[in-house]
């Protein structure tokens, strides 16, 4: 029987340390499914290994050197490894796989690069580049990375299966990019990490409102691209609005749990060391040509340098917005800048600007369109409406926490 305190361990391990444990066995494979059959008979063993001997002082280790151990066995009894061998593109000396699995763990921001770079690969499409890099190295779901993209489940698993089949028949490398491949990966490796945030930011399902294993993870991955290119404006405007973003979140619950509006939270909580941070890269990233994140990181410190609420320039974000849209025409972002638009000139405003976005497809599942539609119907006082768009809003949400602060509004509506 297992242990409760084994099971946590090892589900612990599994939040933490899949994607280390998965680019270090890759290595080996140069294999991806097999790498992730590895891995997940790394964590099997797990269970009833350390119910037996205990948990291990350094888990990771344990599980890397398991999984790589694993992958060996299997290209020896397939009579593969021969050919697998030559296909490794390392700097690294061959050398004992226990101890290769201990080095490599030391230097894990190495291979989480070159992973995310692998599945970043151009012969991939940009989307299905993200999309595989997500599920594998970022250990999200399948549903979650469809969540990200605002598509069906099966659209995207079969969009993430294609892309597995593409770099193997084309053979693609495992390794990190000269300084000349970097820039024609960069766009959805950021992007990636963008996504990864976000997804811990505010998780799409469960109890918590925030994973911070990810927003840690993409924080991590943010400072190692922009130590890796610190010229260039995307990187530097990602880097700003991850800081700025996360630095309100030790603010964004309540004593008991549930979520607090922007209105609500307690300045005094945000971490002003990240937004001090946040902001100087904001400036540079902006002292050139301003991309996607160089303003979505501009929206963020309008409203980090608000010394309250009520002072918050909502006219500029919206003119941010404005802009914003130009370069990254994306659905969320019209949705924001609606929302934006609504605070800036009033709820009717905001309204009519969300009523012309009904029609896109992509929003259509999109809980938080009706959820600003409900905030601004109550504005207006037609309650009646505002309460069918709360309960609609709610049945498109699964977080719970989530869920609990549409349920508050919705009994607080006309009030």
């Amino acid at each position: 029987m297992i242990h409760p305190e084994v099971a946590a361990a090892v589900a612990d391990a599994h939040r933490r340390e899949w994607a280390f444990v998965l680019a270090t066995t890759v290595r080996v494979t140069r294999d991806l499914d097999l790498a992730q059959e590895c891995v997940q008979d790394a964590y099997a063993q797990a269970l009833t290994h350390w119910t037996k001997h205990g948990v291990p002082a350094r888990p990771a280790a344990w599980l890397t050197t398991a999984s790589r151990n694993r992958a060996l066995d299997l290209l020896r009894r397939q009579s593969t490894l021969h050919r697998a061998l030559p296909l490794l593109i390392d700097d690294e000396p061959a050398q004992d796989a226990a101890h290769a699995a201990i080095t490599a763990l030391e230097e894990i921001p190495d291979d989480r690069l070159r992973l995310i770079c692998t599945c970043c690969h151009p012969a991939l499409s940009p989307e299905a580049q993200v999309a595989l890099t997500l599920r594998l190295v970022c250990g999200l779901t399948t549903a979650e990375v469809a969540h990200a993209f605002l598509v069906a489940e099966p659209t995207m698993a079969a969009r993430i299966t294609r892309a597995k089949k593409k770099i193997a028949t084309a053979r693609i490398p495992y390794r990190v990019p000269g300084p000349r491949e970097l820039p024609e990966r960069i766009d959805a490796v950021l992007a990636v990490v963008h996504l990864l945030f976000t997804t811990g930011h505010t998780a799409p399902s469960g109890e918590d409102l925030i994973r911070r294993d990810l927003t840690e993870r993409a924080t991590d991955l943010a400072r190692m691209l922009h130590t890796l290119l610190p010229e260039n404006p995307d990187v530097t405007g990602l880097l700003a609005l991850i800081l700025l973003t996360d630095a309100r979140r030790e603010a964004r619950l309540a004593a008991d749990g549930a979520m607090l509006r922007l209105a609500e939270q307690d300045r005094n909580r945000w971490n002003h060391e990240q937004i001090r941070e946040g902001i100087g890269l904001v400036r540079t990233a902006l002292s050139r040509t301003p991309g996607r994140y160089a303003l979505q990181a501009a929206i963020a410190a309008v409203h980090a340098e608000a010394s309250s609420y009520d002072e918050t320039d909502w006219h500029e974000i919206a003119g941010l917005y404005d802009v914003l849209i130009k370069v990254w025409p994306s659905p969320v972002v019209a949705l924001n800048r609606a929302v934006a638009i609504g605070m800036a000139e009033g709820p009717a405003t905001g309204l009519a600007a969300l009523e012309e976005l009904a029609a896109e497809p992509q929003l259509a599942g999109y809980g938080y369109l009706a959820a600003a539609r409900a905030h601004f119907l109550n504005e207006l006082g037609r309650i009646p409406e505002a309460r069918t768009a709360y309960e609609e809003a709610i049945l498109l949400t699964e977080n719970a926490t989530e869920r609990a602060f549409l349920a508050t509004r919705l009994a607080e509506a006309g009030e």
